[in-house]
């Protein structure tokens, strides 16, 4: 927490140094539609994480299993490991650097950065640097999802639906299906066996795209659903 609170404290001094700014320019501040972000963002996301983990089993000899050593405190601690770090990275790469970048260069040229500074920062946290092949395949995956993430943050104009995709996915990736640095959590692999050739690719290919997807129709949608109402309120006026 003391990151965090490290992190907030330098993201007010440069919105007020660059922008004049605090930060509620980041949208902290809960309203009708950011609470429907923050609950459509944990739907999609779980919903797409919990489709890939259950994919990775169907076509071989393998499922998830309950983890019998599993308790509630652990979920409970995880959980909190889990949103702490979601957080922490939110406020690192869609926070005040991000809401600046875009105020001067744009949405488009703000979010290919902020994706490509966090895809380069995974290669190091996952300690993938020196392995070419295990450089794309993570670079290719975080880097895209955290151009997303940066888009719903310009989008929105505000951090609910960004930490909302990010923590839906952890979460059920870390704690439910035990595939994080955490190790075994609610399910485990019922053995070792894995995907291969084809459908392994194919299985890569259903992570980087489906989610940005989802995402991208939610938020045109989003979109079009407030200019709609924004039209109807000044033809009542």
């Amino acid at each position: 927490m003391v990151g965090i609170l490290i992190e907030l404290a330098i993201s007010w001094i440069l919105l007020w140094f660059f922008s004049k700014n605090n930060l509620n320019i980041l949208g902290f501040k809960p309203n009708k539609n950011r609470l429907e972000n923050l609950w459509v963002g944990l739907i999609l996301s779980g919903f797409c994480c919990t489709i890939y983990h259950l994919l990775k089993t169907s076509f071989i000899d393998n499922n998830w299993v309950l983890n019998p050593k599993v308790t509630l405190p652990l979920l409970l601690k995880s959980s909190w490991w889990t949103f702490k770090s979601v957080i922490f990275e939110e406020l690192i790469f869609r926070g005040a650097i991000l809401y600046l970048l875009i105020k001067r260069l744009g949405l488009k040229t703000g979010c290919l950065l902020s994706g490509i500074a966090f895809g380069i920062y995974h290669l190091v946290s996952y300690n993938a640097l020196g392995n070419p092949v295990q450089m794309v395949i993570i670079f290719s995956m975080t880097a895209i999802f955290g151009i997303l993430l940066a888009y719903s943050f310009g989008k929105t104009q505000s951090l609910y639906l960004p930490i909302a995709l990010h923590f839906g996915w952890n979460w059920f990736n870390i704690v439910v299906f035990s595939s994080g640095p955490l190790g075994a959590q609610l399910f485990v692999k019922a053995n070792s066996n894995q995907l291969q050739g084809i459908p392994s690719l194919a299985l890569l290919l259903f992570q980087i795209i489906v989610l940005p997807l989802l995402s991208y129709w939610y938020l045109n949608y989003a979109s079009k659903k407030t200019n709609k109402h924004k039209k109807n309120s000044k033809h009542s006026l």
